[in-house]
């Protein structure tokens, strides 16, 4: 081995102390090949691990447990069928650590449960399964009787009469179904190009409209939705006012030049009434003796005074 410790692990070192006369390791460490498993086996008993064969209902707390749930059990011999043994598991649940107790039973070929717990009941009617249901070990007994046969036959036969007219019209409408396999696969074909070609049509109008997704056809529901959504107020109040400026602008822009001339002549206008309005104040405090330019600006405002 690989080092001292995996073979401690896997059983295969042998102490110094040890000599072939002593016997195995497991006689010479005083413990059995099984280990734990096997802590009770003077009793007749071994630990092992035991799968849940059906549904069940734990007695103790009325919970479910599984078909396959596995438990660590203890399994014991309880008896014998002819030269079968017959073995009892007991274990506890998890939910509630409720002791179940499931024993064998090779007459029948399944588990029967002891105590701790319940067998869920599955078992479904013919008629709604729509299954035949099978004779019992009984009535197959009872073949062997020419009489009771002959009994049995002509009630078959009877049930056959009732249900051929349901069953030849399942095998007529078959029939006319997969007669003609080129049909069929030429209909499936054109079914699927048309699928195909649905698909890539709404991929382009997608493409189209920006969107990385495809759109699934318009249906009443969405148009019905589409029509309870109402917008705020706000909002339409200014599509309605950017409209009303649209329709009222002019549909020809005006010239760079004219623009800037009109802004020139807007600022000379503003910058001589200012002017005007500063000598007036003068004049009429006697501050300063107004220059000519200011004079004539007064003069061309109040025709009539020198």
């Amino acid at each position: 081995m690989s080092s001292l410790a995996a073979a401690r692990a896997d059983n295969f070192y042998y102490p110094p102390e040890w000599s072939p006369k002593k016997g195995g390791l497991n006689k010479f460490h005083g413990q059995h090949a099984l280990r734990e498993r096997a802590r009770k086996i003077d009793q007749g008993i071994l630990i092992v691990r035991f799968e849940m064969p059906f549904n069940i209902w734990c007695g103790g707390c009325n919970s479910m447990i599984a078909k396959g749930v596995r438990f660590n059990a203890e399994k014991k011999q309880v008896g014998n069928y002819y030269s079968t043994k017959i073995w009892n598991f007991t274990m506890k649940s998890a939910c509630c650590k409720n002791v179940i107790v499931i024993q064998t039973d090779p007459k029948n070929c399944e588990y029967v449960i002891i105590s701790g717990a319940q067998k869920k009941t599955e078992e479904f009617d013919v008629e709604d399964a729509e299954t035949f249901a099978l004779p019992a070990d009984e009535e197959k007994g009872k073949l062997a009787d020419p009489f009771y046969r002959l009994e049995h036959q002509e009630e078959d036969m009877q049930k056959k009469k009732e249900a051929e007219p349901v069953l030849v019209r399942l095998q007529r409408v078959s029939d006319a179904r997969h007669s003609d396999d080129y049909s069929l696969n030429k209909t499936l074909r054109a079914r699927l190009r048309n699928q195909k070609k649905r698909v890539a049509e709404e991929e382009d109008a997608s493409r189209k409209m920006g969107l990385a997704m495809r759109l699934l056809p318009t249906t009443e529901e969405d148009v019905a939705r589409a029509a309870e959504v109402r917008f705020s107020s706000k909002f339409e109040r200014n599509r309605k006012d950017k409209r009303a400026s649209i329709n009222a602008s002019s549909i020809f822009p005006e010239s760079s030049a004219s623009s800037m001339s009109n802004k020139k002549r807007l600022e000379l206008e503003s910058k001589r009434r200012k002017i005007s309005a500063v000598a007036a104040s003068n004049l009429l405090t006697g501050g300063f003796k107004p220059s000519s330019w200011s004079t004539s600006a007064v003069s061309v405002t109040r025709p009539g005074r020198f």
